[in-house]
């Protein structure tokens, strides 16, 4: 087994890193080892990475977020292979990184998810339901709008992410005490509340799901699945969304699972939610993964700052 092998094994069995993480690692130390075009840990060196990273900012035109995650990789192989012995130090910590600029997350306005939701309203009513009966072409249509909307649901109620989505099972949910038991990263359980309303749409859905089917469905089963009965994959769920939101002409700009997200974290931050409880509930392992949301807070308190304050309504002048 190489080291490469043996790392990406490590940050699976142990490191319980996702599959998709997974592979992203092992696509980009497969990529410098081929630019080193050599054994790969005697290829780690300050001035092999650095030339590396030269290659990819200047060769490849990567931006340098994606640069850093490249080297962010190289440390995390580095560190790893030092605890094996095969390296004495981690050279990627030589080597200086380009500068990010500090992006704020985007996110959709309560108004224009608002707008969607009773855009969509008819996709999950109890009517519509009654209009699946199996596996025929109507049903199937009707099916996956509802699953469609389902997802938007989810993701937007209770900001999880779209590989705790895929993972969610039946069981998943608790419908007496309007809770959902998500499984994040590194394994790690959380719970999130529910309200009502997400309560009766995922009812509702499961109800599709068993007619469609025409069977009842276990604990273990997923939660959402396809049309045909198959389990949810990442590239569905992202053209779910983009399908969904892109019937809403206000919402503009990226459509995706994590602006969903960003979107929730917002929301409730302006409504004065703690970042501690906004931290729980989207399962950051630091506050400091929870804090870049008060900047679109700060923008929002800047426009009530100079809307209401006396002294910014006169220009900053005494008196009238």
């Amino acid at each position: 087994m190489s080291a490469i092998d043996e790392y990406i094994a490590y940050v699976t069995s142990v490191r319980r890193y996702s599959p998709r993480t997974a592979q992203v690692y092992s696509e980009v130390l497969g990529d410098f080892a081929a630019f080193a075009s050599g054994d790969i840990v005697e290829s780690l060196t300050p001035q092999i990475i650095r030339s590396y990273e030269v290659h990819l900012l200047d060769a490849r035109g990567l931006d340098s977020r994606t640069v850093n995650m490249h080297l962010s990789v190289l440390s995390g192989f580095c560190r790893f292979l030092m605890k094996d012995g095969r390296l004495k130090s981690n050279p990627a910590r030589l080597v200086s990184r380009p500068k990010m600029e500090k992006r704020l997350p985007v996110f959709y306005r309560d108004d224009t998810m608002e707008e969607y939701f009773q855009k969509t309203d008819c996709n999950v009513s109890q009517e519509n339901l009654e209009l699946i009966r199996g596996g025929d072409r109507l049903s199937k249509d009707i099916y996956s709008r509802r699953l469609d909307r389902m997802i938007v649901s989810i993701l937007y109620s209770t900001g999880i992410r779209r590989s705790e989505l895929i993972g969610l099972t039946v069981g998943s949910v608790d419908f007496s005490r309007k809770t959902m038991k998500v499984r994040g990263k590194g394994d790690k359980m959380r719970e999130i509340p529910l309200v009502p309303s997400l309560c009766e749409e995922i009812s509702l859905y499961l109800q599709s799901v068993e007619s469609m089917e025409g069977c009842k469905r276990s604990a273990s089963d997923p939660l959402l699945v396809t049309a045909k009965g198959g389990k949810l994959y990442p590239m569905l769920v992202d053209r779910a969304i983009k399908s969904e939101l892109g019937q809403v002409g206000s919402i503009t700009g990226r459509k995706s699972p994590h602006v969903l997200r960003h979107s929730l974290a917002t929301e409730l931050l302006n409504e004065g939610a703690d970042l501690n409880s906004i931290k729980e509930l989207l399962g950051h392992s630091s506050l400091a993964a929870t804090q870049v949301y008060t900047h679109n807070s700060i923008e929002k308190l800047k426009i009530v700052y100079v809307n209401a304050h006396p002294r910014a309504k006169s220009g900053g002048k005494n008196g009238d």
